[in-house]
């Protein structure tokens, strides 16, 4: 059905004038009336003038939209006026309205004709075909404004809904920091979707928030369903669709394989609970070590905004003061030596405490939905904080139970250091996790009445107990020993002049799986060694102290090597053009950016075509980059944004040579080693 179809030559008026509104509905109605499809023309008019009582139906723009459903309406028709000179319609916006649609619908349960109605509504805020219909001189010249603004619509909606296509697949495509492999795999899927001749839609879960959103009805027409995630998705609104989870790498690399096995159908049938958890998995979910990653990269994506802001405003309060001749004084306050820099490390290193915290809270709530929050919140504090001190306390006569817990729960035996940091945040947002879990399973059997208290009382008072007890009696101890023999390592390599290796190693790690596990493990690694040098810093450390540089030389060394495969990869696709193919060679510039913005990920679709020359080119280029900036002292107080915080980097022209010299070593590897491209 179309719009035209609703409309008879007799119901349009091109040059009407009303004395009122009530004037204007009633000549609409005597139009529709000579339609034919009005059996009672008093009771279809009390009707429309019961409906504007509700509300205008003048939206504005000169527009009126009044309407009415109701047994004296024998099939659904449309009404048409043009009012040159407008008329008082008590509109929306005030204005005058000069252009009416009335609208007639049946009351019955067939509504075929409410989509059409629902397109023309949209229609009407094209200000191009409102235009069109004041303006026509005939009702032919109507007619034909009418049906072209509709085929362009109808082409439009065609092209955008694919959900009638005989083979249709939703998608959701998210990735831990929603940067860039959330919408590679969504381009992917939908480029080998169209080669296939599939209709597919892609919902996006980026760090914008999710795009795209799939309704219910696509759901419900979906042949079947592909998760490409590494982080949680919303799930129960698959209840009962056929679901293939995957990693988000594979809706890069396996999109023609995932949409092939989707179309055939071959994907266990998703059974959805109050946890949203399946009591089906696809078998590629069921790995304990994809199950880890995914958890562990919730935390991480949901720490990147308090590490990347907090950071850079403690980096800028840094550079306040050496702008203000402050960065030779050595002193143990530097970056608090003006108000103003007071105040930017002041509020970066509160946004920046929350780090851990937030970490091991959404690595809980990951495992085990919401109640996992609070707990894994109290864990990384904990971690964060370390026991409490045992000297700020004042305790008198107390029996071998409360000494015990006065060694253990406060301070370790003989006043070690009990401040697990991001390590302890991780066990303890796994932990957290797991504890929710196993109270969800214990309490399970209450009855439902309960039900209110479990996630309000009884999950937070039990699983923050619990929690507190392992970290302070075991896990913090523990792990802060880890952290003094990191500490200790780090002191090692810069009195020994090693710190040299520690650069080459962190920044090939960055290089091998671009923003995969043993990326994000170098950057974990150099985020918590930033914290590390703050915790050195607010102890009363110079900047200058070995162990500080250390822990900033090591932050260099991980953004420069995370900074060289884009461009190299750039670099190439310029000097050896047939190494690559023209979609390839097009990206060039998207890979200059990402690589300015330290976005390893744009080496992604090169190294997903090619792994085995690309991979081995991009992990030299940035083992060497990280190497030379170590080499030449470079250092780092911001966790992120490449050449845009080139002011808070030590020695930055040595910075830059070391990033252009690994990216062009990447490029003369690729031009080497690299087979001709078979497309050009």
């Amino acid at each position: 059905m179309r719009i035209k179809d609703l409309l008879a030559a007799d119901s349009i008026k091109l040059s009407a004038e009303c004395g009122n509104k009530e004037d204007a509905i009633n000549q609409l109605v005597e139009l529709m009336g000579k339609r034919g499809n009005i059996t009672d023309m008093e009771t279809y008019k009390k009707g429309v003038f019961a409906r504007e009582e509700e509300g205008s139906t003048g939206i504005g723009e000169g527009i009126a939209i009044p309407h009415c459903k109701s047994d004296a309406v024998s099939a659904p028709g449309l009404a048409a006026m043009v009012i040159p000179n407008g008329v008082e319609y008590d509109a929306l916006d005030g204005a005058p309205v000069n252009l009416a649609f009335l609208i007639a619908a049946p009351n019955t349960k067939d509504n075929v004709h409410l989509d059409v109605l629902s397109k023309l509504s949209v229609m009407l805020m094209d200000e191009n075909f409102t235009n069109g219909l004041r303006n026509a001189k005939t009702v032919d010249e109507f007619f034909a404004v009418i049906d072209k603004a509709e085929a362009e619509k109808d082409a439009e909606e065609a092209k955008e809904d694919q959900s009638g296509a005989e083979t249709f697949i939703v998608a959701v495509t998210a990735c831990p920091t929603g940067i860039a492999h959330t919408y590679m795999a969504a381009e992917s899927l939908e480029q080998k979707a169209a080669e296939l001749g599939y209709g597919i839609k892609v919902e996006t879960r980026g760090s914008g928030g999710a795009k795209n959103v799939l309704t219910d009805e696509e759901i419900k027409k979906a042949t079947a369903v592909i998760i490409a995630a590494d982080t949680n998705v919303p799930m129960e609104r698959f209840n009962g669709k056929k679901v293939i989870q995957t990693k988000v790498a594979d809706g890069i690399n396996k999109a023609a394989d995932l949409l092939k096995k989707a179309a055939s159908g071959d994907a266990p049938v998703y059974v959805a609970e109050n946890t949203e958890k399946a009591a089906s998995a696809a078998p590629q979910k069921s790995g304990a070590g994809h199950a880890f990653y995914k958890h562990l990269m919730s935390g991480v994506s949901h720490m990147l905004p308090f590490v990347i802001g907090g950071g850079i405003m403690v980096a800028i309060a840094f550079l306040i003061d050496t702008i203000m001749g402050y960065g030779g004084s050595g002193s143990g306050n530097f970056g608090s030596l003006l108000p103003l820099s007071a105040f930017f490390k002041y509020a970066g290193g509160l946004a920046m405490g929350l780090m851990v915290p937030v970490l091991a809270g959404y690595i809980a709530y990951s495992i085990a939905d919401r109640p996992g929050l609070a707990v894994g919140f109290a864990g990384g504090l904990l971690a964060a904080n370390g026991n409490a001190k045992i000297a700020d306390y004042a305790f008198e006569k107390f029996g071998p139970f409360n000494e015990f817990i006065s060694k253990f729960g406060f301070t370790q035996v003989n006043g070690g250091a009990t401040v697990s940091g991001f390590l302890g945040g991780i066990v303890a947002g796994f932990l957290a996790g797991a504890i929710i879990l196993c109270l969800k399973k214990v309490f399970s059997k209450l009855p439902k009445s309960l039900d209110g208290i479990k996630p309000t009382l009884i999950y937070p008072l039990l699983g923050i107990f619990v929690i507190s007890v392992l970290m302070c009696f075991i896990f913090n101890p523990l792990i802060a020993l880890v952290n003094v023999g990191l500490s200790n390592m780090l002191t090692a390599l810069s009195d020994a002049n090693m710190l040299v290796l520690l650069g080459l190693i962190l920044g090939a790690m960055m290089a091998i799986d671009m923003g995969g596990p043993i990326n994000k493990a170098a950057y974990v690694f150099g985020t918590g060694m930033l914290g590390t040098a703050q915790t050195y810093l607010d102890a009363g450390a110079s900047l200058s102290d070995p162990k500080v540089q250390a822990c900033y030389i090591a932050m260099a060394a991980i953004m420069v090597g995370g900074m060289v495969p884009p461009v190299g990869i750039a670099i190439a696709c310029k000097i050896f053009p047939k190494k690559f193919t023209k979609t390839e060679r097009s990206s060039w510039v998207s890979n200059i950016v990402m690589g300015f913005s330290f976005i390893t990920e744009g080496a992604i679709p090169f190294a997903a075509a090619d792994p085995g020359h690309v991979i081995p080119c991009t992990l030299i280029g940035s083992g060497v980059a990280g190497c030379l900036s170590a080499l030449f002292g470079c250092t780092l107080m911001a966790p992120h944004g490449g050449v845009f915080v080139i002011a808070t980097i030590g020695h930055p022209l040595l910075f830059i040579l070391a990033w252009l010299i690994g990216s062009v070593v990447t490029a003369v590897l690729l031009g080497l080693i690299k087979k001709n491209a078979s497309e050009n």
